[in-house]
């Protein structure tokens, strides 16, 4: 399992001219789930997303969580970042989880992260959209539970 974290202002997500979810500050955090991907992998990166120490303290020190600062998480799938692009000119996919199984993890993930505290807007899983944020810093910070 993928992600890429970033530390957001504000983060939006739209369908068309649609809103779909929207954040303050926290997290907007892109997801991509691979084949072999399990429940271990899920809780691993749900436990880093809450605990993750990217928010600046008073002395402009990054030593604070999401939980620290109250932010929120945005969780959007995204299956590219599986993506290989080693060879040729057109990434491979085929590393990532199929929609089916994949959209159950992400729902679990969701599930996890309000089991654990975090308040989690998600946008429509395998829609095509348009996100919009404002990084703060910018952070951003790539996981792989592998």
């Amino acid at each position: 399992m993928r992600a890429v974290i970033q530390r957001v202002k504000e983060a939006k997500v739209f369908e068309g001219e649609r809103l779909i979810s929207e954040i303050k500050s926290g997290l907007l955090v892109l997801v991509g789930i691979a084949k072999g991907d399990r429940e271990e992998d899920i809780d691993f990166l749900a436990k880093k997303i809450k605990e993750i120490r990217i928010f600046s303290d008073e002395n402009k020190k990054m030593n604070l969580s999401l939980e620290d600062v109250k932010g929120e998480v945005l969780l959007v799938s995204q299956f590219t970042l599986l993506g290989d692009a080693k060879k040729g000119r057109r990434p491979d996919f085929t590393t990532a989880e199929s929609s089916e199984k994949a959209r159950q993890m992400y729902t679990y993930l969701i599930e996890r992260l309000r089991e654990m505290g975090v308040s989690v807007k998600s946008a429509n899983f395998g829609a095509m959209m348009e996100v919009h944020l404002i990084n703060d810093g910018p952070v951003t910070i790539i996981l792989d539970s592998r």
